[in-house]
């Protein structure tokens, strides 16, 4: 074993939410560790200084979650994010450069989560919480420069076709989700329980082949189905 890893702690406590950092500073690394493991539950049990060695390392360690720097030497965070998520890696983009073409790239490699480095520690830790739980997520900031962006480009040919596979209602919580609306907001605006907008979400996310919220907002703005500034409906049918 490594430097870098570590073996999880053995114990009759539940167990912990396994977290890889992959960053090429090690002080870096070793903040973000700090910060992780002060979280009851979060254990950080590998790292890893490029995007290759990130590879080998998460295939060994098989953690819930991935902290991916992007810039880094050997392989860059973008590539090794494509190769962890077809593996079925879920990864969070964690990087000091809010470029549009990184923030494009991050999402259409399968990044479920992209976080700013100078994001607030409790945003870095509910990040890694709710990606590991399934669920995906942007910062305000980022959703809105990858929204204004995907606004101005060409839809694929044939991309707003899926739509048809939506009921009336799913396409509503589409365009809920695109607003960026929580599950319990789309509760609220539609007067039904929670536990029906998660259903509804899952099928959503089923009929257009989409893994997770951000996937599925990409595809609302590609299609033309939400746009930066447009209202979504403000209540059933409305």
């Amino acid at each position: 074993m490594s430097g870098a890893e570590r073996a999880t702690t053995s114990s009759g406590a539940a167990a912990s939410l396994r977290v890889v950092v992959v960053d090429d500073q090690s002080l870096v690394r070793t903040g973000l560790r700090l910060i992780l493991e002060s979280e009851p539950g979060i254990e950080v049990v590998g790292e890893a200084g490029d995007g290759q060695e990130a590879i080998e390392v998460v295939r060994r360690l098989r953690p819930a979650v991935v902290l991916m720097d992007i810039q880094m030497p050997v392989l860059d965070g973008l590539e090794a994010t494509r190769v962890m998520t077809a593996e079925g890696v879920r990864v969070v983009i964690l990087t000091t450069f809010e470029r549009d073409d990184y923030i494009l790239e991050a999402i259409r490699a399968g990044a479920s989560g992209f976080l700013l480095k100078n994001a607030p520690p409790e945003e870095l830790v509910a990040a890694v919480r709710v990606v590991a739980e399934g669920d995906a997520l942007l910062s305000p900031s980022v959703t809105r420069r990858v929204l204004e962006r995907m606004a101005g480009s060409t839809p694929e040919p044939g991309l707003a076709e899926r739509l048809d596979d939506l009921t009336e209602r799913e396409v509503e919580v589409l365009r809920h989700i695109a607003a960026g609306r929580s599950n319990a907001e789309i509760a609220a605006v539609l007067i039904v329980g929670e536990a029906t907008v998660k259903t509804h979400v899952s099928r959503v996310l089923m009929k257009l082949a989409r893994r997770d919220r951000v996937q599925a907002v990409v595809y609302a703005y590609e299609c033309g189905l939400a746009r930066p500034g447009g209202a979504p409906p403000t209540g059933p049918g409305g």
